[in-house]
């Protein structure tokens, strides 16, 4: 029986097959001796000795050894971004943090806690040039060399009990935690090394091409993934192969409405990443993208990777390469205008003798 687990071969309590073993003692556990439990039974002949300097002591140890307010009010620390993921790109030395507070995220309370970790890296190094900016997410610490930014967040229950005025906006503390899941989501799924460098590629891409302006980092990590990973014998592809690839999937209309897209592995139900964009964004990425797959065609590779000049009008304008015409893709959407119903001073003379007549009526009635 599986309650009987363990018994067999003499089993934990040295029995054999249920029963006891002749001329065994059976182990029985004793409780040690503590005079706390049994102090009635050994009365004290003297008074207790005054122990107030050992009382101090143990306190001040405590006090030395134990963390700050501002440690204690920080729940879990990670990294995350593009600093995590290992596809930073030249000339943006960011770092993203995600420090995910115990308490609720004031303004003041997030920048108390900058100061002091200003105060702190100074001490470390009080050469260091540092300066601390606070943002709506958190704050920003720069040096001359490099940026840290803070994205605050706070432990999930706390959500319920944010006040507009006096915290943090929810939505920018949910896409603080978000950060961490997708830095997570990536280290375990997207760590390739054929990954990082084209997510690295198509953020520059989103640099220099205003098309493509829209595409968030996470998108651009996913999109990247699945250029790289997503085909049937899943290994990953080429560098060049995954490049031309991820521009073909977004100027076929990946990212267009009615499209699957791709779904968010980071959320619940079948979240498509790219219905954070308008309409006219979504169309504007894939028209850029089928542009840029043309001239990728013809060889145009060192314009579209910034290797030979700036390219960004070639999305706009007519070129020529090899006595091949590219024309750029035009928009497919078009924002209606928002029109203002205008109500005739004569049509507000008919509708009032309209009504007058109804009431004559009425009265001719009654």
């Amino acid at each position: 029986m599986r309650g009987e687990r363990g018994r067999g071969r003499g089993g934990r309590f040295g029995v054999r097959g249920g029963g006891p073993v002749p001329g065994f003692r059976p182990f029985v556990p004793h409780i040690p001796f503590d005079l706390y439990v049994c102090e009635i039974a050994f009365p004290r002949l003297k008074p207790a000795p005054d122990e107030t300097a050992f009382s101090e002591a143990l306190l001040k140890r405590n006090q030395d050894l134990g963390p700050t307010s501002v440690e204690q009010e920080i729940e879990e620390m990670r990294q995350v971004g593009s600093y995590k993921k290992g596809t930073m790109t030249t000339g943006h030395n960011v770092a993203d943090l995600a420090v995910i507070l115990k308490i609720l995220p004031s303004v003041e309370t997030v920048t108390a806690l900058g100061t002091k970790v200003v105060e702190t890296l100074r001490t470390q190094d009080p050469s260091e040039v540092l300066s601390m900016l606070p943002n709506e997410t958190g704050f920003e610490i720069s040096s001359a060399d490099a940026t840290v930014k803070i994205l605050i967040a706070t432990v999930p229950h706390n959500m319920r009990k944010l006040e507009p005025d006096v915290h943090i906006d929810m939505k920018l503390l949910q896409n603080s935690l978000a950060a961490v899941r997708h830095a997570r989501w990536f280290e375990e799924n997207a760590s390739h090394s054929t990954v990082k460098v084209l997510v690295r590629l198509l953020k520059d891409l989103r640099i220099r091409f205003p098309g493509f302006e829209p595409l968030t980092p996470w998108m651009l990590d996913l999109l990247g993934h699945s250029a790289v990973m997503n085909n049937p014998s899943r290994q990953p592809l080429a560098l060049n192969v995954a490049f031309r690839r991820s521009l073909q999937m977004l100027s076929s209309g990946l990212f267009l409405p009615g499209s699957a897209g791709i779904a968010d592995p980071c959320e619940n139900g079948h979240y498509r990443v790219f219905t954070v964009m308008n309409l006219e964004q979504q169309d504007m990425v894939c028209l850029t993208a089928q542009t840029l797959v043309r001239l990728l065609s013809h060889g145009g590779y060192m314009k579209i990777l910034g290797l030979d000049g700036d390219a960004s009008h070639l999305v706009v304008e007519t070129s020529t390469w090899d006595g091949v015409t590219v024309k750029p893709s035009e928009k497919a959407y078009e924002k209606m205008p928002e029109v203002e119903l205008e109500v005739d001073d004569d049509d507000d003379d008919d509708a009032e003798m309209e009504s007058m007549d109804a009431k004559e009526v009425m009265d001719t009635k009654e």
